[in-house]
């Protein structure tokens, strides 16, 4: 296998959210093929400015698949085309010598382009703050056993928190859909004790608030569940469809 490749990378350029983008292609030579992706945006950038021009704008920072910021469409996949991974976690040995690699932001009505290849995904904690708080008084700190809960539960609840809100699930879809997102997050409450008071009036203020926000309909192509990099499973969107219809018999 080659140690060192050389790439074309065709990469989105847009200098604000009103002003019309397209695409510039710049060439890297003897790129490791053990560097991260976004390490090779890096050495873009340092040619960029080494040429006194506009450094390429991109999101990203703990680099290793926590924070969800390193957002980038790669070559058709919302973060790249390895699986079950981040943009920060791509390594250039997915890339062939020669390729042309093709760069966007993400596209969604929901997350409009700020400059380059960075979106505002402040849609994601606008429908989080919708949810409201779990009003549950539970005293002073309890340990970790006191409530009762059974295993398939709390693994259920704790696969829906490994959500990292990247919005991959969003630049996937078809329609733009926030659903798998939001289902993530109205689940991890759900499925526990302290979150049922609420679990049927928080879907429902999550819903209208993703839709208020310009997001599209799920229609279940399960693009969303096949570009998670924490595999979060579309079962959420029907525990989503299920609280929510609660919540319109109820209210």
């Amino acid at each position: 296998m080659e140690k060192n490749i050389s790439v074309a990378l065709k990469v989105w350029r847009q200098k604000g959210p009103k002003t019309k983008g397209a695409f510039e292609t710049y060439k890297l030579d003897n790129i490791s093929v053990d560097s991260s992706f976004l390490e090779t945006l890096d050495i873009l950038n340092e040619q960029l400015v080494n040429e006194n021009k506009e450094p390429i704008v991109f999101d990203h920072d703990c680099r290793e698949g926590i924070c969800g910021m390193c957002s980038l469409y790669i070559n058709g996949h919302p973060h790249g085309p390895d699986g079950e991974i981040t943009t920060c976690q791509l390594h250039m040995r997915k890339f062939k010598n020669g390729e042309t690699i093709t760069i966007e932001p993400w596209r969604s009505a929901g997350f409009p382009v700020i400059r380059d290849l960075m979106v505002d995904r402040t849609a994601f904690d606008k429908i989080i703050q919708s949810g409201g708080y779990v009003n549950v008084n539970t005293g002073g700190i309890p340990d970790a056993n006191a409530i009762p809960i059974p295993k398939y539960k709390a693994d259920e609840a704790m696969d829906a928190a490994s959500c990292i809100g990247c919005g991959a699930c969003v630049a996937a879809c078809k329609n733009g859909s926030a659903m798998l997102f939001v289902s993530a997050k109205v689940s991890q409450l759900a499925l526990l004790p302290q979150g049922k008071v609420e679990a049927a009036s928080r879907a429902k203020a999550m819903v209208a608030k993703m839709d208020e926000l310009g997001f599209g309909n799920c229609t279940n192509t399960m693009a969303c569940e096949l570009e998670c990099p924490k595999n979060i499973s579309i079962s959420n969107i029907a525990r989503l469809n299920r609280e929510f219809l609660v919540a319109k018999i109820r209210c």
